[in-house]
């Protein structure tokens, strides 16, 4: 196995030093770090890399997140594709706007309290055992609530997302392949979400019901792709149109039962 050291990182740098430089110097200038698929297990202290702004560490072996305190500056990290079960040492990354750790073995979505830059949160396809399924810490929730834009949360055995319900200013919802069930629990989230844009949940059983599509369009004025599929505004009006004119038969046939019965209690009389 290998861990990710200083040494390692100074001798695969494409950052060429200076004859004068240190190598203390030289590593405090690197900005960006790629060891992706490099069997990489283990981070060791790299805090000599102050001003480290994006690390790929993707398809590789490491099963715990350490020694990323030092790492400030750092605003994407790629963690895709390893052995990591838990979300922990992160919450010192102040300026971390990008995160991704889809295709790991995590069970819930926590230990993201504080980053308040966090933009984007990419956790599909999580290695679950069979019939579990990815939960979320409310607290984390309660944390990312107003900094979120972007959730990926794909191919995970969801089946219910409402406390997502929180996250204010999301603005893309991808939940494919997931195992969402009700019209009714989407129609409650988008009556929260007002500022989503675009939402996919292809492959949920929920696709499948009757005017699954018209009805989340009515609910939301801001949804403007849905499923991969782009909402016209000459669609989204004539399903207005057509509820309207489906409510004011409703109105009416209300209107004439109700005088209806008057006629028949006044006969009766």
């Amino acid at each position: 196995m290998v861990r990710l050291t200083l040494d390692l990182i100074a001798k695969n740098s494409n950052l060429k030093s200076r004859k004068e430089e240190t190598t203390s110097q030289y590593l405090k200038k690197i900005t960006h770090i790629n060891f992706s698929d490099r069997n990489i297990d283990a981070i060791d202290n790299l805090s000599l890399c102050k001003n480290l702004s994006v690390l790929y560490l993707y398809d590789n072996r490491i099963s715990q997140i350490t020694n990323l305190n030092f790492a400030t500056n750092l605003t994407h990290l790629y963690l895709q594709n390893n052995y990591i079960s838990c979300i922990e040492n992160l919450r010192s990354l102040k300026k971390l706007e990008k995160l991704y750790l889809g295709g790991n073995y995590i069970a819930v979505i926590e230990g993201l309290e504080g980053l308040e830059g966090l933009r984007e949160l990419h956790v599909e396809s999580q290695r679950l055992p069979l019939g579990e399924k990815l939960l979320f810490d409310p607290r984390t929730l309660h944390s990312l609530a107003k900094s979120l834009y972007i959730l990926n949360i794909s191919n995970n055995n969801i089946d219910d997302i409402r406390d997502l319900e929180i996250l204010e200013n999301l603005n893309q919802l991808i939940a494919v392949d997931n195992q969402l069930l009700h019209v009714k629990d989407l129609e409650f989230l988008l009556n929260k979400l007002m500022k989503l844009w675009k939402m996919d949940l292809n492959g949920n059983p929920v696709c499948l019901k009757p005017k699954y599509r018209d009805r989340l369009i009515l609910v939301s004025k801001s949804l403007e792709f849905l499923d991969g599929k782009e909402i016209k505004k000459m669609e989204r009006q004539f399903l207005i149109n057509w509820k309207a004119s489906k409510d004011a038969k409703k109105i009416s046939k209300k209107k004439n039962t109700y005088k209806e019965d008057e006629s028949n209690s006044y006969l009766r009389k």
